[in-house]
Protein backbone atom coordinates (compact mmCIF):
# COMPACT_ATOMS: atom_id res chain seq x y z
CA UNK A 1 0.00 0.00 0.00
CA UNK A 2 1.52 3.12 -1.23
CA UNK A 3 1.59 6.55 1.52
CA UNK A 4 -0.82 8.12 0.00
CA UNK A 5 -3.35 5.62 0.00
CA UNK A 6 -2.43 4.66 4.12
CA UNK A 7 -3.12 8.65 4.15
CA UNK A 8 -5.95 9.15 2.20
CA UNK A 9 -7.68 5.67 1.52
CA UNK A 10 -7.99 3.75 -1.73
CA UNK A 11 -11.02 4.26 -3.95
CA UNK A 12 -10.67 0.10 -3.38
CA UNK A 13 -11.85 -0.08 0.05
CA UNK A 14 -14.85 -0.25 1.15
CA UNK A 15 -14.56 0.75 4.71
CA UNK A 16 -17.73 2.88 4.75
CA UNK A 17 -18.18 4.04 8.32
CA UNK A 18 -21.97 4.78 9.39
CA UNK A 19 -22.42 8.22 10.50
CA UNK A 20 -24.03 8.99 14.16
CA UNK A 21 -25.49 12.37 12.23
CA UNK A 22 -28.90 12.07 11.31
CA UNK A 23 -28.02 13.59 7.64
CA UNK A 24 -31.29 13.96 5.50
CA UNK A 25 -30.25 13.53 1.89
CA UNK A 26 -30.64 16.81 -0.06
CA UNK A 27 -32.13 15.53 -3.62
CA UNK A 28 -34.41 18.13 -4.94
CA UNK A 29 -34.98 21.75 -5.16
CA UNK A 30 -38.39 21.36 -3.32
CA UNK A 31 -37.05 20.09 -0.33
CA UNK A 32 -34.72 23.12 0.36
CA UNK A 33 -38.03 25.54 -0.32
CA UNK A 34 -39.17 23.21 2.86
CA UNK A 35 -36.14 23.48 4.77
CA UNK A 36 -36.78 27.26 4.55
CA UNK A 37 -39.76 27.28 5.28
CA UNK A 38 -39.43 24.65 8.71
CA UNK A 39 -36.13 26.83 9.84
CA UNK A 40 -38.69 29.67 10.68
CA UNK A 41 -38.99 26.85 13.66
CA UNK A 42 -35.91 24.69 13.93
CA UNK A 43 -32.41 25.49 12.09
CA UNK A 44 -31.64 23.79 9.59
CA UNK A 45 -27.48 22.97 8.47
CA UNK A 46 -26.51 21.86 4.95
CA UNK A 47 -23.04 20.22 4.53
CA UNK A 48 -21.82 20.77 0.87
CA UNK A 49 -19.97 17.90 0.09
CA UNK A 50 -17.58 16.59 -2.88
CA UNK A 51 -17.20 12.90 -3.18
CA UNK A 52 -14.44 12.87 -4.71
CA UNK A 53 -12.21 15.38 -2.50
CA UNK A 54 -10.52 14.08 -0.24
CA UNK A 55 -10.39 17.36 1.49
CA UNK A 56 -13.97 17.52 1.76
CA UNK A 57 -14.19 13.76 3.42
CA UNK A 58 -11.18 14.91 6.02
CA UNK A 59 -13.69 17.79 6.49
CA UNK A 60 -16.31 16.26 7.02
CA UNK A 61 -15.30 13.40 9.06
CA UNK A 62 -13.95 15.99 11.46
CA UNK A 63 -17.43 17.74 11.76
CA UNK A 64 -19.04 14.42 12.21
CA UNK A 65 -16.28 13.80 15.35
CA UNK A 66 -16.49 16.62 16.94
CA UNK A 67 -20.30 17.47 17.17
CA UNK A 68 -21.97 16.75 20.24
CA UNK A 69 -24.19 14.14 17.96
CA UNK A 70 -27.30 14.77 20.28
CA UNK A 71 -27.02 18.14 20.46
CA UNK A 72 -27.28 18.10 16.66
CA UNK A 73 -30.15 15.76 16.26
CA UNK A 74 -32.52 17.49 18.88
CA UNK A 75 -32.14 20.91 17.89
CA UNK A 76 -30.97 20.78 13.95
CA UNK A 77 -32.40 19.40 11.19
CA UNK A 78 -29.13 18.20 9.27
CA UNK A 79 -29.12 17.91 5.60
CA UNK A 80 -26.31 16.58 3.40
CA UNK A 81 -26.21 17.70 -0.68
CA UNK A 82 -23.63 15.58 -2.78
CA UNK A 83 -22.98 18.37 -4.83
CA UNK A 84 -21.60 16.64 -7.81
CA UNK A 85 -24.79 14.79 -8.10
CA UNK A 86 -27.20 17.95 -7.36
CA UNK A 87 -25.25 20.56 -8.42
CA UNK A 88 -28.35 22.51 -9.33
CA UNK A 89 -29.22 22.63 -5.86
CA UNK A 90 -25.90 23.42 -4.85
CA UNK A 91 -26.02 26.39 -7.15
CA UNK A 92 -29.79 27.38 -5.77
CA UNK A 93 -28.31 27.57 -2.31
CA UNK A 94 -25.58 29.87 -3.64
CA UNK A 95 -28.22 32.12 -5.06
CA UNK A 96 -30.37 31.69 -2.40
CA UNK A 97 -28.49 32.15 0.37
CA UNK A 98 -26.00 34.83 -1.14
CA UNK A 99 -22.97 32.39 -0.05
CA UNK A 100 -20.27 31.74 -3.04
CA UNK A 101 -19.85 27.88 -3.88
CA UNK A 102 -17.27 26.03 -1.75
CA UNK A 103 -16.49 22.30 -1.16
CA UNK A 104 -16.30 21.52 1.32
CA UNK A 105 -18.85 23.67 2.67
CA UNK A 106 -21.38 23.90 6.00
CA UNK A 107 -24.05 26.38 6.33
CA UNK A 108 -26.46 27.36 9.34
CA UNK A 109 -30.71 28.41 8.52
CA UNK A 110 -32.32 30.47 10.41
CA UNK A 111 -35.41 32.10 9.70
CA UNK A 112 -35.04 31.64 6.47
CA UNK A 113 -31.56 32.71 6.27
CA UNK A 114 -27.81 31.57 6.20
CA UNK A 115 -26.54 32.77 9.81
CA UNK A 116 -23.08 30.88 9.38
CA UNK A 117 -21.05 29.44 6.78
CA UNK A 118 -17.49 27.80 6.65
CA UNK A 119 -15.67 25.94 4.51
CA UNK A 120 -13.23 23.57 3.87
CA UNK A 121 -10.18 24.08 7.11
CA UNK A 122 -12.84 26.58 8.88
CA UNK A 123 -16.20 24.81 9.36
CA UNK A 124 -15.77 24.21 13.01
CA UNK A 125 -18.44 22.37 15.00
CA UNK A 126 -18.09 25.03 18.42
CA UNK A 127 -18.48 28.03 16.35
CA UNK A 128 -22.00 26.18 14.71
CA UNK A 129 -23.20 24.87 18.05
CA UNK A 130 -22.71 29.02 19.25
CA UNK A 131 -24.86 30.38 16.63
CA UNK A 132 -27.72 27.49 17.00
Amino acid sequence: MSLFNSLFGSSEEKKETQSKINWIPLQHLGQLDEMIAFSEQKPALIFKHSTRCSISRFALKQFENEFDVETLNCNVSAYFLDLLEYRDISNEIANRFQVMHQSPQLLLIKNGQSVYDASHSEINAGELVERL
